[in-house]
């Protein structure tokens, strides 16, 4: 299987969307419920039209951007090192938000479930896989952890993403975990998220001085 059918298969899950939306709309009501709150209560809704066009207008345009990095990229050659593992994460995404969107229609169809397990459920999957697209990412603009210090060095980046890789998967099964606990979950799954993503950086940055300081020539008197 190459790239393109990798991304036909990402588009499948964006027309799919799509349909759904358009043959569930004369069942759904005028104003749809669109956000939940940490007890999975609905609190927030929008216009039928803009709620059922929303999710997938969003993600066929971020699908035009997964496309577009590849060939854009100064290192694009570094990216093609791992695109395989890029395009499944793009095929990933995608069906994360199909899936996302199938959930708010079949809650306004008047489906009754748990629609926060159902996000903390699907974001634990896509955060695993985030964490194999870190563990493959080679050097480059547009994918992975991009700190001034893991783009000013090929060694601060594969050690930085070898740690996240491992912090990403680590919060997928901390979240899943969280499912236990009620209302509580979803800190199970933000709490770990911007630990991660404080720590990525802050040992990027340290990885990079670490280096500098011992590139440093030995100046004995």
């Amino acid at each position: 299987m190459n790239s393109r059918h990798r991304f036909l298969i990402a588009t499948v899950f964006v027309v799919i969307s799509g349909a759904v939306s358009v043959l569930t709309a004369p069942e759904l009501p005028t104003r749809m419920a669109t956000h939940w709150n940490a007890a999975g209560q609905p609190d927030g809704t929008m216009p039928k039209a803009a709620a059922l066009a929303f999710l997938p207008a969003m993600t066929a345009v971020l699908l035009v951007v997964f496309a577009l990095v590849p060939r854009i990229d100064p290192l694009r050659e570094n990216i093609a090192a791992f695109r395989p593992v890029y395009d499944w994460f793009v095929v990933v995404f995608t069906a994360f938000m199909a899936v996302i969107h199938g959930g708010v229609i079949a809650f306004n169809l008047g489906y009754e479930f748990d629609f926060t397990l159902l996000i903390l459920t699907t974001v634990a999957g896509l955060f695993y896989y985030v964490g194999v697209l870190l563990e493959h990412a080679e050097r480059n603009w547009f994918v992975g952890i991009r700190t001034p210090w893991t783009l000013s060095s090929a060694d601060v980046w594969d050690r930085t993403h070898r740690l996240g890789s491992r912090l990403f998967k680590l919060t997928a099964l901390v979240a899943l975990i969280g499912l236990l606990f009620g209302e509580y979950a979803i800190y199970f799954l933000v709490v770990p998220a911007l630990l991660t993503a404080g720590i990525t950086v802050v040992y990027s940055y340290y990885l990079y001085e670490q280096l500098e300081r011992d590139s440093e020539p030995d100046v004995t008197e």
